[in-house]
């Protein structure tokens, strides 16, 4: 597996990022979904880090600064073909690698509270993430919820 910077203009990578998108607004009540679309992850504040088994994109994740030292993970997606492998794990290594070498010290995070989420969340808790206070714009809310990691100390 290679995980590198995604290109936008790459048509899996904006295929992967467009069914990330309708998978949280199909499974998240109307007002609750937070996924960014392709505009949301364009810029220069976001960087979406792709991981490839050979030529196949099997997942994505994105790294939004927000400033003053604080960043966001953003559209954590594994194609549901490849889960179980260990490459969200890589991803988010590779992400949290990443806004160590930046100097972010502290990165968030936003995620829906249903049964479908708890996957997601055992990895960001095993990695240490911990609840807590929105972030943002956010809210927490019965269906949204936020996470946090220092990462200095």
């Amino acid at each position: 597996m290679r995980i590198a910077e995604a290109s936008l203009a790459d048509p899996a990578v904006r295929d992967l990022i467009a069914f990330h998108q309708q998978d949280m607004e199909a499974m998240s009540p109307p007002g609750t979904s937070f996924a960014l679309d392709l505009s949301g992850l364009s810029g220069g504040e976001t960087t979406v880090l792709g991981a490839w088994e050979g030529e196949e994109l099997v997942a994505i994740g994105a790294l939004k600064r927000l400033g003053s030292g604080q960043a966001e993970l953003k559209s954590m997606r594994t194609r549901p073909e490849h889960l179980g492998k260990g490459i969200a794990k890589a991803v988010l290594e590779a992400l949290i690698d990443l806004s160590r070498a930046e100097g972010i010290a502290r990165l968030s995070l936003e995620t829906g509270t249903s049964d479908e989420f708890v996957p997601a969340i055992r990895l960001y808790t095993k990695y240490g993430f911990e609840r807590g206070d929105a972030f943002a714009d956010y809210v927490n809310g019965p269906h949204n919820q936020c996470y946090h990691l220092p990462l200095t100390e």
